[in-house]
């Protein structure tokens, strides 16, 4: 079989690094190109890995490329996916898939209409932790599950992640997502309802919210909360966590997505530092994406999964601007 050919467009989110080395360690794979307008971003990358360089992005969509990795700003993802798309080419966005609800939908049709496939960024998926849960709960190992506590907790990323013009939001849009998805996950149900609260906290003089609390409604009766902030200060250990403690008719599951790690205390950092030894979950995620597009099969995780997770967001952002819970 012929090798997947793979181009990046924007390496505006940190994440576009990880998934690019994820990319290069693929024998099956061939970046054929980094398309970024802003050069000084990706400009040691491309020379460094040889790979053609573009200043814009359409340009790169011209050439001769399988599927396109998206990390740009959050407010570009649906212009970028929808010219993917066009030029008939498959793609992984970055979450949030979108910053409305109707620009997701206007991405998952352009990609549907075209015939190529749309797959949202969630890694955290192929947490070890993670996967374990899964396995427990479809075997029954709790029982039905009543509510669910998560958790996504993070320093505050600066850059245009607070530049609502750019980002579209700040920590409920950006740290709900992730947890959001795997409850979806795990429950396969439909989100009924959510109340939120939202502010900042943190650091006043920010023009987004770095702070938030949601409460969610499924339709199978199942309720959650989810703590979605920016709480972590630049002395904690490490950028933040993906928790669950997840409560069934006959038990309860514990997750703690990073908690595969050494406590390292070093005199050059001058804190302590958490050192992640697991798995890598953008590896796992990267590596799927590509068996799916080569073996002609669904991607695992869609852009109707993306649209989900990130709705929540938005009803939430709804839900503390009225003061009340929004019906979804």
């Amino acid at each position: 079989m012929d090798l997947l050919k793979i181009g990046m467009i924007s390496f505006a989110h940190g994440h576009a690094f990880s998934y690019f080395n994820s990319l290069l360690e693929l024998p099956e794979v061939k970046i054929v190109g980094i398309a970024d307008e802003v050069t000084s971003r990706v400009e040691d990358l491309a020379q460094r890995h040889e790979v053609p360089y573009y200043a814009d992005y359409r340009d790169l969509l011209a050439q001769d490329v399988d599927a396109v990795v998206i990390c740009s700003e959050n407010v570009h993802h649906a212009k970028l996916v929808i010219d993917a798309a066009n030029a008939k080419k498959h793609v992984l966005c970055e979450k949030p898939l979108g910053t409305t609800k109707e620009e997701m939908e206007q991405m998952i049709a352009a990609c549907k209409h075209n015939g190529v496939q749309l797959m949202t960024a969630f890694p955290c998926r192929y947490l070890a932790a993670v996967v374990r849960a899964k396995e427990a709960i479809e075997r029954g190992d709790i029982g039905d599950i009543v509510a669910i506590k998560g958790t996504n907790h993070g320093g505050n990323p600066g850059g245009w992640f607070i530049d609502k013009s750019l980002s579209g939001g700040g920590a409920v849009l950006d740290h709900t997502v992730h947890v959001m998805d795997l409850m979806n996950w795990f429950l396969q149900s439909e989100v009924k309802e959510v109340y939120a609260y939202a502010a900042t906290l943190f650091r006043e003089e920010l023009e987004v919210e770095d702070a938030g609390m949601l409460h969610i409604k499924f339709e199978n009766g199942v309720f959650a909360v989810l703590d979605t902030s920016w709480s972590r200060p630049k002395s904690f250990p490490t950028w933040g966590d993906v928790t669950m403690e997840i409560v069934g008719t006959q038990g309860v599951i514990t997750v703690d997505g990073f908690a595969q790690k050494n406590d390292l205390f070093s005199n050059a950092a001058g804190k302590g530092q958490y050192t992640f030894w697991g798995d890598n979950m953008d590896a796992f995620m990267i590596r799927d994406f590509v068996k799916a597009l080569r073996q002609g099969e669904q991607v695992p995780v869609t852009g109707e999964d993306g649209l989900k997770a990130a709705q929540v967001a938005l009803a939430a952002y709804e839900s503390v601007k009225l003061g009340q819970p929004v019906a979804m």
